[in-house]
């Protein structure tokens, strides 16, 4: 399970990672695969909607590395 919830969150990274700055486009796309992956891993519903609330917060206009 941890495994295939690792793998996952790696390919989401790798997308982002050819992106100059993070649009509310990339975020949503990303944070898509990433709820999917949470809930595939058999986090609870409400605990993945307030962390990727969180997340798409702080990473609206953020320069990727």
């Amino acid at each position: 399970m941890f495994d295939n919830l690792s793998d996952r969150l790696q390919d989401v990274f790798k997308n982002l990672r050819g992106q100059g700055q993070l649009t509310e486009e990339n975020i949503s796309d990303a944070l898509r695969q990433v709820r999917i992956a949470l809930l595939e891993a058999d986090v609870s519903l409400p605990v993945a909607k307030a962390f990727l609330g969180q997340v798409r917060e702080r990473a609206v206009g953020q320069e990727v590395l």
